[in-house]
């Protein structure tokens, strides 16, 4: 046996815990969902449905107040623009320009359209995919119709989890 080799602390020398008889709790299961300010990076960018639908502060286009949720997710659509007006957003946080105190926890990208994006804009997602969470959000048609009574569409199952909207509609 090597004994220049240092050893971790005993946890790490007493080897994986089994879980002893009767439920076990996760770790942070009584914490209560984190709060989000929803803020639009341009205008019609979905920031009232969502905040209505996953719960949070609708900021619009503004940043959140001192009473509002310090956690920041940015709103945008698909569309060029839209992208545009967020690219500019996250400048914003990245320059340091941003008010202080809030922290940008994620970026929403919600469809403007039904489909597949074209190439380009397709390109420009994965590009701010690369340097941001990024929540995706389909072409909602009963969203569009201001029908917001259903259950939030399954591919937005990681967003639903983040604003806490899976637990409270079980």
């Amino acid at each position: 046996m090597r004994t220049d080799v240092q050893q971790g602390p005993e946890i790490w020398l007493r080897g994986p815990v089994v879980p002893g008889p009767g439920p076990r709790e996760t770790p942070h299961a009584h914490a209560t969902a984190r709060h989000y300010s929803w803020v639009g990076t341009h205008g019609g960018a979905g920031v009232t449905t969502l905040a209505a639908v996953y719960g949070g502060h609708d900021c619009g286009r503004d940043w959140p107040g001192p009473g509002d949720p310090a956690s920041v997710l940015l709103v945008a659509r698909t569309h060029a623009s839209g992208l545009a007006g967020l690219l500019r957003a996250l400048e914003v946080f990245r320059l340091g320009e941003a008010p202080p105190g809030l922290d940008l926890d994620g970026v929403v990208l919600v469809a403007d359209a039904s489909g597949r994006l074209p190439k380009p804009l397709d390109k420009q997602v994965r590009l701010i995919e690369s340097i941001i969470d990024v929540y995706r959000v389909p072409w909602v048609t009963d969203w569009r119709l201001g029908d917001l009574s259903g259950r939030p569409p399954r591919e937005t199952e990681p967003l639903a989890r983040l604003t806490g909207a899976a637990e409270r509609r079980r």
